[in-house]
């Protein structure tokens, strides 16, 4: 006769911490993706509102190009670093010529500067911030460090 043996809680004291090992990491892993995750979209959004908001404010305004780069400053303080963003302002007139817009951040980089002060009346220009993300990561990711995060706004002088 075959006897069924039962097992009882007192056999499976170890199977629970075992358990909790493997789980663990993965769970503390996706946990902290989407930190990372949603802090990045929190500092991409921070740096085109800012450019949205700076852009509409020089073109409104009269002001400066330094003073439009202090304004997008001034409205991103609170999320990042500004010793790592790059704030740039340039002439947007290709657009009037239907021209292509850059494909990289270096043909981005690459149009003509512009003061805002000496601006012709709908005269387009662009107001462009970038950080790059090992500059702004919480949990510091050698495989994302090199990402760059940004935001622009384009825009006709008033």
């Amino acid at each position: 006769m075959l006897r069924v043996r039962k097992v009882r809680p007192a056999d499976r004291r170890g199977a629970t911490i075992v358990e909790t090992a493997f789980v663990l990491p993965v769970f503390f892993l996706f946990v902290f993706a989407i930190m990372e995750f949603g802090h990045a979209t929190m500092v991409s959004n921070v740096l085109k509102n800012a450019c949205r908001n700076a852009a509409r404010w020089g073109a409104a305004s009269g002001a400066t190009t330094d003073e439009v780069v202090a304004y997008a400053q001034n409205q991103m303080k609170s999320a990042v670093n500004l010793d790592a963003v790059t704030i740039q302002v340039k002439d947007a007139s290709f657009y009037d010529d239907r021209g292509e817009s850059p494909s990289n951040s270096d043909g981005w980089a690459a149009l003509p500067d512009i003061e805002l002060s000496d601006a012709e009346t709908r005269q387009m220009f662009l107001v462009r911030a970038t950080v790059r993300y090992g500059d702004v990561t919480i949990f510091p990711q050698p495989w994302l460090a090199d990402v760059t995060l940004g935001g622009q706004s384009i825009t006709r002088h008033e």
